[in-house]
């Protein structure tokens, strides 16, 4: 019974938040980074292949554990430029568990401290290869963590 009622909350928070945040074509654009096709060579690479780079260094000393709930501001492109979701169009940060989001933010957010931005290039099997409806191939992301909840 536990399972069904988590199960019924998660399904009706996805809904609201489905019907309540603007579809991608309706968000204010936000013109991609000049390195959106690939990372620098000054990127840092993991065992993964995730590449990254700050942009602006943290205040903090901690950094979120693998099911830490976070908030932060974010915006996602893929490789030939084209945004597909943005809290900061939103103008509102958006706050989840690293174990509910794709593997790719989970690995690169535990990598940061709160007040840090950083840039994240996702390869497509980190993020949603295959999943229907969802961006493919490789990401890129910009975020800013802004707080780690718990």
């Amino acid at each position: 019974m536990r399972r069904l009622s988590v199960s019924l909350l998660l399904s009706a928070s996805l809904l609201f938040a489905a019907c309540s945040n603007p579809r991608p074509d309706e968000l204010k654009k936000i013109p991609p980074p000049p390195d959106v096709a690939a990372p620098p060579a000054d990127a840092i690479r993991t065992s993964s292949n995730l590449a990254s780079k700050v942009l602006q260094p943290g205040t903090g000393t901690r950094h979120p554990r693998p099911n830490s709930r976070v908030t932060v501001h974010y915006t996602g492109w893929s490789t030939n430029g084209e945004m597909f979701d943005s809290s900061v169009a939103r103008g509102e940060p958006s706050t989840f568990g690293l174990d509910e989001v794709i593997q790719g933010w989970t690995e690169g957010v535990q990598m940061m401290v709160e007040g840090e931005k950083r840039r994240f290039w996702i390869p497509g099997r980190l993020a949603y290869d295959g999943a229907p409806g969802r961006p493919q191939g490789t990401l890129v992301f910009d975020i800013e963590l802004i707080k780690i909840v718990s």
